[in-house]
């Protein structure tokens, strides 16, 4: 299993909204997330908006590929777009770089 942590940018004016979306995630998309192969995922916000994602998975462009293929997904991102700084024309799902893991204690 791979571990996979990403950062994005919360609009400052969006954040408490988007707290209420993640506070009720739809059960489509939980289940979606869970059956393309996404295990252990969280998102951590801070005030400032910095948003920290962390997922594991087998494989993550595969995972992420299995999820662009829902409709699910594609209802969602297109309503999460609006909160996020920085997308540069793509979706947040497309933002998401996986930064390098230097260390990790089991």
């Amino acid at each position: 299993m791979r571990r996979i942590c990403f950062l994005l940018k919360v609009r400052a004016d969006r954040l408490e909204e988007y707290r209420a979306r993640h506070a009720d995630v739809w059960p489509e998309m939980r289940r979606a997330l869970s059956e393309t192969g996404w295990h252990n995922y969280s998102l951590f916000l801070r005030e400032d908006g910095l948003l920290v994602g962390y997922l594991e998975t087998e494989d993550f462009e595969a995972a992420r590929e299995a999820m662009a293929r829902t409709g699910v997904n594609a209802r969602w991102q297109a309503e999460m777009a609006e909160f996020f700084e920085e997308l540069d024309g793509v979706g947040p799902d497309e933002a998401m770089r996986p930064l390098t893991e230097v260390f990790h204690l089991d």
